[in-house]
Parts: structure tokens; C-alpha cells; sequence
């Protein structure tokens, strides 16, 4: 296998997708990692806690010392089998640990006694973090911007996939949006949204004259917060407003938020549990809005979301929902929308319908 050398090109790294090899401990990679890393420890939680008291203890060669006790025969064949596929798969991709130095090294030693030159990333996970937040605070801050607003389920997410040029902050966030919009997969922890968003910017902003289009949001997208610099350039930027009949938003939250949504909930969790867990969160998510709707509207409003939830599971036809969402949209989202858009003093620079917005948009997206 060629060899080539160790890299400190962050940039390289994001913008050609390098696969990563990602060889902290579970813990570590679950709190922050990257979108092209895959976690294959040197060290399991455990052993990487022991070595850490030890290296605090009496210092790094008492650390080494320890490692090399708990890198037994057989932990280090069990690790380079997992190391040798990966380096099979992807022979042009690095590795890395928190900081590029001790454990690193290490495993460049092991794979180097069976005969393989993997090369490290300088500066390991943190120096790449600390690139992908500057970038992200900077490019937040020059990057084109411009934003498709529009009322709850009037079609910006439908716009976006139209379109080349955007970044999809739902998408990123696994997440619809609003109080409805939680997903049967969990969520990304808020640094790897981050990381996901910086690359993603990274790379639009290769063309440092590209419109880059992006749905407006508030500050959270479920449980995940917008970076404050990106959501005040989202504040300040021009806008393109998406208009829709009362009853074509009814449509689109149906497909959306019932049909969408049952799908995804049965694919991941089977037809049964799946539509049982859907029921259910259908549910939880009325009840986050009962402060603000009001105590005697949600409990009509959830009593009638219940009834058809039953009527659904007989008949399966997914209008029963229409008067609910009719009143979610008219009652609740659209006077809130109405404030916050008095609030803003952005430029509209275009307003229609899905398909003109789609028509008006490309002209920018294509140049």
C-alpha cells in the first residue's frame, strides 16, 4: 500500500469528504464527531478513563506504560482486524485522536508492525473543531445569503429540494421544524449539527459568489440551537416569500406531518410500534403548545386529534386530520408568524406559490 504523508489540510479533508478514522474512545465520538468519521477505538471508555488517572497520576510514560498493559494480545489483533477493513475500504483516508499525539501514534505503531502506513491528522479532533467553528463564524458572516420565509406548511422545505444552491437546516437537524416536526430518529448532539452545518457552508462557499438559499428559522430546531451569528445573517439577509392557499397548506401538512412521517416511523420501528409510537408523539406534541393555544381550545383540539387518530387507523385516509390542521395553521402558527414578520425589516425581494418561486429561484441557483 502507498503511503502518504500526515495532513494539518482541514479544509482538504471537508471538502473532499475524506472517510476518517476515528480512533477515540466511544464516549468522546459520541459527544462530537464528524460526518465522514467512523469510530474505531484504540482504547474502550473504561481503559481510556484508567489512562487518563494514570497520565494525571504520575505523567505520560507511566500512561504509555499502562496502555501497552491493557493493549493485551488480543486486543490489539481485534483492533487491527476492525483498523485493516476500514484501511481496506478507504486506502486515501487518515487518522486521528483528541489532539494528534499519544493515542494516534500509537496506532500508527501498531499498524505499522503488520506492514501498514496510515497517515494521522496533526492537531486530531480539536484543531479540526476548532477549524470548522471559525469557519462556520466567518462564513456565517460573508456568505451570500438569501432566505425563503414563509408560513407554517406553505412549501419552503419543498422549494429547497428543488434547488441546488441551500442549506437544509432541517435536514441537518433531523427535524421538521416546528412543534410538530420531531422525527422518529433521534436528533444529531449539537456539535455534530455544527460540524455538519460548517462543512456544509464550507462548500457552497467555495464559490464565494453563489447565492446560497436557506429556510427561515427560529432559534431552535427541536432541541438544537441555530449558531447566533448564522441566524442574525439570516435576520438581516433579502427575502423570497412563500404564499399558499389556506387549503393547498392543509395539503402539504398532511403529506408532510401524517403520511411522511407515518412511513418513516414504520420503517424504522416496524407497521405496528411504528404507528403506536407515531399515535403517541402526535399526541406529546399537542400538549407542548397547550400554554400558548390555551387550556379549553387544546383540550377540544386534542380530543378531536384523538378521534381521528382512531378513524385514521379504520378507514386510513389521512383528511380526517384537515380540520385540525385547518385550526393548527389558522389559530395558532399563522398569528404567530404575522408578529414575528412585523418584526423584521428584510428586503422581499420575490412572493408566489411553490412552482413560480421554484421558476424565479433557479435563475439565481444556475448562475
Amino acid at each position: 500500500m502507498a503511503s502518504f504523508s500526515d495532513t494539518d489540510n482541514y479544509r482538504e479533508l471537508f471538502l473532499s469528504d475524506t472517510p476518517l478514522m476515528d480512533v477515540r474512545a466511544p464516549i468522546e465520538f459520541n459527544n462530537g464527531a464528524f460526518p465522514c468519521s467512523a469510530n474505531i477505538p484504540l482504547l474502550d471508555d473504561r481503559q481510556r478513563e484508567l489512562v487518563g488517572t494514570q497520565y494525571k497520576k504520575n505523567g505520560q510514560q507511566a500512561a504509555i506504560e499502562l496502555g501497552w498493559q491493557l493493549a493485551t494480545p488480543d486486543v490489539q489483533e481485534n483492533r487491527l482486524q476492525q483498523w485493516q477493513a476500514f484501511i481496506e475500504q478507504h486506502p486515501k483516508g487518515y487518522l486521528y485522536c483528541f489532539r494528534g499525539g499519544l493515542r494516534s501514534r500509537l496506532s500508527q505503531q501498531l499498524l505499522s508492525k503488520s506492514g501498514i502506513n496510515y497517515p494521522l491528522i496533526q492537531g486530531g479532533y480539536k484543531a479540526m473543531r476548532r477549524f470548522l467553528i471559525d469557519e462556520l463564524e466567518n462564513n456565517a458572516l460573508n456568505a451570500n445569503f438569501m432566505l425563503v420565509a414563509g408560513r407554517t406548511c406553505s412549501g419552503k422545505t419543498l422549494v429547497l429540494k428543488q434547488l441546488s444552491s441551500v442549506i437544509d437546516l432541517e435536514a441537518l437537524a433531523n427535524h421538521r421544524g416546528s412543534a410538530f416536526g420531531r422525527q422518529p430518529q433521534q436528533q444529531p448532539s449539537q456539535i455534530d449539527f455544527e460540524n455538519a452545518l460548517s462543512i456544509d457552508l464550507i462548500k457552497h462557499c467555495e464559490h464565494s459568489s453563489k447565492t446560497i438559499l436557506i429556510e427561515d428559522e427560529s432559534k431552535l430546531i427541536g432541541r438544537l440551537v441555530v449558531p447566533k451569528t448564522l441566524l442574525c445573517a439570516m435576520r438581516k439577509t433579502s427575502v423570497i416569500m412563500v404564499e399558499e392557499t389556506i387549503d393547498q397548506r392543509i395539503k402539504i401538512a398532511i403529506q408532510e406531518y401524517i403520511v411522511d412521517a407515518l412511513i418513516e416511523y414504520q420503517q424504522l420501528l416496524g407497521e405496528n410500534l411504528g404507528r403506536q409510537q407515531f399515535n403517541e408523539d402526535l399526541l406529546q406534541n399537542i400538549d407542548k403548545i397547550k400554554k400558548r393555544f390555551g387550556g379549553e381550545r387544546h383540550g377540544k383540539l386534542r380530543q378531536a386529534l384523538l378521534q381521528q387518530l382512531k378513524d385514521f387507523e379504520k378507514v386510513d385516509d389521512e383528511t380526517v386530520f384537515a380540520p385540525t390542521i385547518h385550526r393548527l395553521l389558522a389559530e395558532y402558527y399563522d398569528p404567530m408568524y404575522d408578529y414575528q414578520l412585523q418584526q423584521r425589516e428584510s428586503e422581499i425581494l420575490f412572493k408566489g406559490n411553490v412552482t413560480s418561486v421554484v421558476e424565479w429561484a433557479k435563475q439565481i441557483d444556475e448562475n
